[in-house]
């Protein structure tokens, strides 16, 4: 679990972040959700270190994130997955050796267990025969299973997602989604996704929560985002028309 207690974040004193107090559960996929700009990326971003907030704690487990100097939060970082916006594959390096690259920097495993946990990781996302191809060689989805590859190749306790379907078509997207959902249960991991994708909301999402303009202004389920009685969530959920014609009433 990922717990962020009255989290605050500024830009040239302008708040971005405010008083953010939220919980990640564990084994499932905990989306988040908002418009562009209403601070989703930054609290990822806090989430992860590669922003500082200016105040509020953040703790993984029962360990404060927040307090710690950078030697000791290397062993956490060494817990997390990430899976970027794009991909972020190396453009220059093989399939394998995309997946090799977090094992070597953070694992003192063989050369042959990594190589088996390669394998095993590609199986798992359904690639096969792909080792030595490079990334311009694959689709975009298969891009983006590589990068879910990579992300569970040093067997995560948190994995982070940043708008995983951008870009997708949407069976590909809905096949990206049932990816992470199952690898969230299965391996019991704490999942983070950023994403403004509706059908990602309705597919996977265990634990919803809206950001509005920096504040934290509705948590539900997936069953329960078409039916608040939020303005704000409500105009950001039934913003097409297709969506509205689930709920006339919207």
């Amino acid at each position: 679990m990922i717990r962020v207690n009255h989290l605050w974040k500024e830009f040239n004193r302008k708040p971005v972040l405010k008083d953010i107090s939220l919980a990640f559960e564990k084994g499932k996929t905990n989306l988040v959700i908002g418009q562009s700009g209403s601070g989703k990326t930054v609290l990822m971003k806090c989430l992860v270190g590669l922003v500082e907030a200016d105040r509020g704690n953040i703790y993984y487990d029962d360990r404060d994130f927040s307090a710690m100097g950078f030697k000791e939060r290397r062993a956490i970082r060494k817990e997390l997955g990430m899976l970027f916006q794009g991909a972020a594959l190396f453009d220059s390096l093989t399939v394998e050796e995309n997946i090799l690259f977090p094992l070597n920097m953070f694992t003192t495993m063989t050369k042959g267990e990594k190589q088996k946990r390669v394998s095993f990781c590609l199986d798992r996302v359904d690639l096969h025969n792909v080792h030595h191809l490079l990334p311009a060689e694959l689709s975009g989805g298969m891009k983006k299973r590589v990068a879910i590859a990579r992300a569970i190749a040093i067997k995560p306790k948190y994995l982070f997602c940043d708008e995983p379907n951008s870009g997708l078509d949407p069976p590909t997207a809905i096949l990206i989604d049932k990816l992470i959902s199952e690898i969230t249960a299965e391996f019991n991991i704490t999942t983070v996704v950023n994403t403004h994708d509706l059908n990602s909301v309705m597919e996977i999402g265990d634990c919803v929560a809206f950001i509005y303009k920096g504040e934290l202004w509705w948590t539900g389920t997936r069953h329960e985002i078409l039916h608040s009685s939020n303005k704000e969530l409500n105009h950001f959920v039934y913003a097409t028309e297709l969506m509205r014609t689930l709920n006339p009433g919207k």
